[in-house]
């Protein structure tokens, strides 16, 4: 339950701090706390004012409705904020929050104490949030651009497995031996190799082979 105290502290008028903490207190989620509280003060007839309160994660807007017997809430989360600020008047402040998307929400004769403790307490929720998403998105980019291992280990090469061998058939043939040169195709051989080297005149290769055609 929460306790009403503390949000009294800067003369809040205490009907409406009450009424809208019954309120507050069903619509909070886990993990989540109100921080600060104000109400507005108006210059003349101040019967049904409206509140702001502030949570660590979002910002409510509570306007009396029906002549007081029911409360309206509207609600704007951190990551739907641009910026929040305030300006103080002759009658108390005005806040500003400035959504993404959207008008400016402005709530006139918020007192000027609570005004300045109103925007504090939003300016330091709404910082905390846009640290926490500027973390996220530098946590993303690491890794994102963190090094991937390669493995540079060589390919296996595939497996070829053998033909199957058919029972019928045969072995490959033995390639046919060559019969060794005789001695007149040897020594013909030679002398062509002179020749060709022009070692020997065309005369001398003709006597010379003639000589050897004619000792067979």
């Amino acid at each position: 339950m929460i306790l009403i105290d503390r949000f009294l502290s800067d003369e809040q008028d205490p009907k409406a701090v009450e009424k809208v903490l019954g309120k507050l207190n069903d619509m909070l989620t886990s993990n989540e706390e109100l921080i600060y509280m104000a109400v507005q003060k108006k210059p003349a007839v101040n019967l049904l004012p409206d509140c702001i309160a502030v949570s660590n994660k979002r910002i409510f807007y509570c306007e009396p409705g029906n002549f007081g017997i029911t409360m309206n809430f509207k609600d704007i989360s951190w990551k739907s904020i641009k910026e929040v600020s305030f300006k103080e008047e002759i009658f108390g402040s005005k806040f500003i929050c400035v959504p993404l998307h959207g008008e400016n929400i402005i709530t006139e004769y918020i007192p000027k104490v609570q005004a300045r403790k109103l925007y504090q307490a939003a300016y330091e929720q709404l910082e905390a949030f846009k640290e926490q998403q500027r973390q996220a998105e530098l946590e993303e980019r690491r890794s994102s651009t963190s090094p991937v291992t390669v493995n540079t280990a060589p390919a296996e090469q595939p497996v070829v497995e053998d033909e199957p061998k058919s029972f019928f058939s045969q072995p490959p043939a033995p390639a046919p031996a060559e019969e060794p040169e005789d001695e007149t195709t040897l020594k013909l051989r030679k002398l062509k190799g002179l020749y060709d080297k022009h070692l020997i005149t065309q005369e001398e290769y003709e006597a010379k082979k003639a000589d050897i055609l004619d000792s067979l």
